[in-house]
């Protein structure tokens, strides 16, 4: 009873936005593109046509134990799309609440981007947003060359080589972590709803971690967060990247309010590479 008594609470429920987390961990993983800021031409030897990730989002607490919130996934188009007469790879990820959590606060995101195959920036990016009642839709289009993004709302100047919040993490993943140190920081400004935002991110070393799909070497990071509602500490967050050619998020934990929220790769597929950090 008590257990169901704290799930009814929805006052509480809304307040620390636990499915809503899902959708900051997507903003973890452009984090990385940080380090675009220190590196020249970039190659793609991550990913490839294709791929497919799929995540498990849970909740836990003393009260609820742990609980499945949500389901997400990272797809790239089996073949390329032709945009302004250039290749593109086009990532759909979504974002969808599941089971209990359905009945206090639906969510059903979807993100898409455009990424030209020879540069690695994004020509055009989707989001369509549902989370309970509050519906967001939007369309940008990025003119790298005049450097201002268009959105439904207005024009906004950009910085060279500007990603979105799905292209940043598959920019990253191209990036070479060969040169970090344990204890580096570095500042992070990233394009999102017509405005710039800057985070710091640390890089904490490499560790290995044991999750549903395996056994993997990881490199470690904690991003700068902005404190509220959800998150009192500022370095809430751990993500984990495959320490391979891939750099695959393999794992994020939080801190929220009450409990914490954890998103675990439970299924890949179509990967460029032989996923070669996995020991076991």
């Amino acid at each position: 009873m008590e257990r169901l008594l704290f799930l009814c609470d929805q006052k509480l429920f809304l307040k620390m936005n636990y499915i809503k987390t899902f959708l900051f961990s997507i903003l973890i993983l452009a984090c990385l593109s940080a380090f675009s800021q220190k590196t020249g031409d970039t190659k793609n030897e991550a990913y490839t046509y294709g791929e497919k990730l799929r995540y498990r989002l849970y909740y836990h607490s003393l009260l609820t134990g742990k609980m499945t919130a949500g389901i997400a996934s990272m797809e790239i188009e089996k073949n390329a799309v032709v945009m302004a007469d250039r290749n593109t790879y086009h990532i759909e990820a979504i974002g969808k609440s599941k089971g209990i959590f359905n009945w206090f606060y639906k969510v059903h995101d979807r993100f898409e981007t455009f990424i030209a195959e020879d540069s690695l920036v994004p020509l055009s990016f989707i989001r369509r947003t549902r989370e309970g009642g509050y519906v967001v839709d939007d369309d940008v289009i990025f003119d790298h060359v005049n450097l201002v993004a268009t959105s439904r709302q207005e024009a906004k100047k950009i910085e060279p080589n500007t990603q979105d919040i799905i292209s940043a993490f598959y920019y990253a993943r191209t990036l070479d972590f060969s040169n970090l140190k344990t204890g580096d920081s570095f500042p992070l400004v990233f394009y999102l709803d017509d405005s710039v935002y800057t985070s710091i991110i640390k890089y904490l070393g490499k560790e290995e971690i044991k999750i549903e799909t395996g056994k993997f070497k990881t490199l470690k990071f904690k991003p700068m967060v902005v404190t509220g509602d959800a998150f009192s500490d500022p370095y809430p967050m751990t993500l984990w990247v495959s320490d391979d050619k891939n750099r695959i998020p393999l794992l994020v934990e939080s801190a929220v309010v009450v409990g914490s929220v954890k998103m675990e790769l439970i299924k890949y597929s179509g990967l460029r590479n032989p996923l070669s950090s996995k020991t076991e």
